[in-house]
């Protein structure tokens, strides 16, 4: 019996690879995002503690569920994902939070790198889209409608 590879679902080898590399940036960017969140955790003080503690947690605990799915859409579309720091590290749009306790700036550092990541979600939904790549098109979308709402929320903390 003669066994047969299975072919990819996607035969455009151009536009994988364009999705692949932006979803590597994307997961990249996601990954920056967990542990700014986990040092925001870890490093709130003052009247807000207990609110943005538990804040944080539930939004690095999403963004862990979101960094493993991106990783298999990757994957799905015949990519590979990065997972060493460094890459990260060179590849994320959002920077590195350090040293941050004050409530305010906290919540500000959070709606900002929410802000860049709804942005690159975008532009991978669009060029899914547009190649009617309904499954990176469909996870982009559900991190964009959670994304949105968080960003709302800590908007709404900082009252603008």
């Amino acid at each position: 019996m003669e066994l047969k590879t299975l072919d990819t679902l996607h035969e455009d080898t151009t536009y994988t690879q364009n999705v692949s590399d932006k979803m590597n940036g994307l997961l990249a960017s996601f990954t920056v995002y967990y542990q700014n969140l986990r040092g925001l955790h870890w490093n709130i003080s003052g009247p807000a503690f207990f609110q943005l503690h538990l804040q944080f947690e539930t939004l690095y605990n999403r963004a862990a569920v979101a960094i493993d799915d991106i990783a298999e859409r990757i994957l799905a579309v015949n990519g590979k994902p990065l997972h060493t720091l460094e890459d990260y590290l060179q590849q994320s749009v959002i920077p590195q939070t350090r040293n941050v306790s004050d409530d305010q700036e906290a919540a500000l550092t959070v709606a900002n790198n929410i802000r860049l990541l709804v942005q690159a979600e975008k532009e991978i939904l669009h060029a899914a889209t547009e190649h009617k790549d309904d499954g990176t098109a469909d996870l982009m979308t559900r991190l964009i409608h959670e994304q949105e709402k968080d960003h709302w929320m800590m908007r709404a903390y900082l009252g603008q």
